[in-house]
């Protein structure tokens, strides 16, 4: 049963949609699923590489991402020689496969020291016959380690795309997202990244936050703009348990819709196009040539505590937890698991029918793009109206338009993505996130 309409206009920012069903409706499996089995029947032609790294030099107040702050050298240590182990266990399970995209996410992967990242590049290269200067590769970064001999090793890998979170260009701002940061050190990481010639810079930035006015807003977006970043990715700021805003249990002036539709015209005004409510690309961003990869359809294999790899049959990772001591009892439990236990799902999300129709209907939905209706009859074997009758009240109250062909956003429903998201989740999975223990 799906929640009244009236609750997206209601409650505008729920959560962001990034992924579906999210990691907190995951649970431990009855008993462990081999990775052979669930990998046995999957198109692996095109599949996406995924390699976390959780740790960070600082814990941002707005970050519920599973990382930890500062580990000690000898568990920085193990942490990549686990890695390695388990790459080894999961390439022998997938058999024969093929990668189309390769990214290292975190935390941040260059809180790492640049003889780890040549390493984390071997092990793509040398164990999964990744070729990264053929195809797409993003790395994450931070101002304070964007240093030039981390860069370095990046482009010499074949990164083509990083992503810097900068949030804001305001040092008050930063501070008050749980950021504090030099904007003087901000704008030496860009300029570094700009003199390695990367064909992507991706920024991203943060709105709503406490003090910030639509004015400040498009003051950062102007900042930003002097480095012409291919791409830009605008937040809403959510205050979320256990993270370093959620404990202050404060409010905070609630400006998010003003800023989103500020910055929303401010960059459409100097020529970018909105791919989704967050995503915004230049039009002087490389087409993306490489392997055709459709988040759809193919496969992800990720690699290290806090990674995620899906199949259409099951989405499964490591544990997860948002507080200080679980995170670490995680990464620890994760150091210490022997080989044989890599070639196995322990902990995730069996997907069934009607879940991987949702995930379909809302990674679609949620792009400008929209959602193709042919491509949903032949993959699903029925309409997707049909099969979610809730798509028709979008239409009536005017945040999407339907007709045979396809199913889009309206600029209403864009703007209110992160509560049509939650809004389309199954009943199940809602009441499993809302049960999750995030410590």
């Amino acid at each position: 049963m799906t929640r009244p309409i009236d609750e997206i206009e209601r409650v505008p920012y729920r959560s962001y949609a990034y992924a579906y069903p999210h990691k907190t409706a995951y649970r431990r499996f009855e008993r462990p699923i081999p990775l052979r089995d669930l990998w046995a029947q999957e198109q692996r032609d095109a599949l996406f590489l995924y390699m976390h790294i959780p740790f960070c030099e600082m814990r941002c107040g707005f970050c519920n991402l599973f990382t930890t702050v500062n580990p000690a050298i000898d568990i920085e240590r193990a942490y990549m020689d686990t890695l390695e182990r388990q790459a080894a266990q999961v390439r022998e399970a997938l058999g024969q496969a093929q990668f189309a995209r390769f990214a290292i996410g975190g935390g941040t992967p260059t809180y790492l020291p640049p003889a780890d990242l040549h390493r984390l590049f071997d092990i793509a290269e040398r164990g999964y016959r990744v070729r990264p200067h053929d195809i797409p590769v993003s790395v994450e970064t931070s101002p304070k380690t964007a240093d030039a001999e981390r860069l370095a090793v990046l482009r010499e890998r074949g990164a083509d795309r990083i992503s810097i979170g900068v949030q804001s260009f305001i040092e008050r701002e930063a501070a008050a997202a749980g950021r504090p940061q030099k904007t003087a050190d901000v704008e030496r990481a860009l300029d570094r990244i700009r003199s390695f010639g990367f064909p992507t810079l991706n920024i991203d930035l943060i709105y709503g936050i406490d003090g910030q006015t639509v004015a400040s807003w498009l003051e950062t977006l102007r900042a930003a703009l002097r480095y012409q970043p291919e791409q830009l990715y605008l937040y809403p700021l959510y205050v979320r348990p256990l993270t370093g805003l959620g404990r202050r249990q404060r409010e905070w002036d609630d400006v998010r819709l003003a800023c989103y539709r500020a910055g929303r015209d401010f960059l459409r005004e100097h020529g970018y196009v909105q791919l989704s409510m967050r995503m915004f690309r230049s039009p002087t961003a490389p087409a993306g040539e490489g392997p055709v990869y459709c988040c759809q359809q193919d496969g992800m294999v990720g690699l290290g505590c806090g990674a995620r790899s899906y199949t259409s049959a099951a989405h499964y990772s490591s544990e997860y937890a948002v507080g200080a001591t679980g995170v670490r009892a995680i990464l620890a439990d994760y150091i210490r698991r022997d080989d044989a236990s890599f070639a196995s799902a322990h902990y995730g999300f069996l997907m069934g029918q009607d879940n991987s129709r949702r995930r379909y209907v809302i990674q679609s939905l949620l792009q400008a793009e929209g959602l193709d209706m042919a491509a949903y009859q032949a993959r699903f074997g029925g309409a997707a109206t049909a099969h979610l009758p809730e798509l028709a009240a979008l239409a009536e109250r005017g945040m999407a338009t339907l007709s045979p062909e396809r199913m889009r956003l309206t600029e209403r429903g864009m703007e209110l993505s992160d509560a049509i998201g939650p809004w389309l989740y199954a009943e199940s999975v809602q009441r499993q996130m809302e049960e999750f223990d995030l410590t």
